[in-house]
């Protein structure tokens, strides 16, 4: 039990230290963990499971939404790429679709994946314009 106390004071630590950065790769970690649940508990006829990961995927696709900064040329296309794995995650979960779920979760991962490449290329000031245009991002969506 002292374990299971510590390791959430460590991740609550985490969370309260992270960078914006680190936040939004945590948040599509989350997604991807979920999303993996939820494939899982359908397999194993596990419906409400299911749904329970399927409804923390959708919460995380709306927290991306409505914190999304549409300053940056990009931000159109990423809330086209939400509205769609969100559109598509109520279609699974209604359906407890494990093909759909499967298919969302390769989204989420080569979103993480392109997250990562964009935080490493933002540490290097050479690449930053290229990366606030979008042109890394969207290359590695395509």
């Amino acid at each position: 039990m002292n374990n299971t106390n510590s390791y959430k004071t460590y991740q609550s630590n985490a969370v309260l230290t992270a960078s914006p950065q680190e936040l939004t790769l945590m948040l599509y970690n989350g997604a991807v963990k979920f999303c993996n649940i939820a494939i899982k508990a359908i397999e194993e006829k596990h419906v409400e499971v299911a749904h329970i990961n399927i409804v923390k995927v959708e919460n995380i696709m709306e927290e991306f939404r409505v914190t999304l900064d549409k300053k940056y040329p990009i931000s159109e296309s990423l809330m086209t790429i939400y509205d769609y794995i969100s559109s598509r995650l109520m279609e699974a979960n209604l359906n407890k679709d494990k093909d759909v779920l499967e298919e969302i979760l390769g989204y989420l991962r080569e979103l993480r994946d392109t997250w990562k490449e964009a935080m490493k290329l933002a540490k290097n000031p050479k690449s930053k314009s290229e990366l606030l245009d979008g042109k890394v991002i969207l290359k590695s969506l395509k």
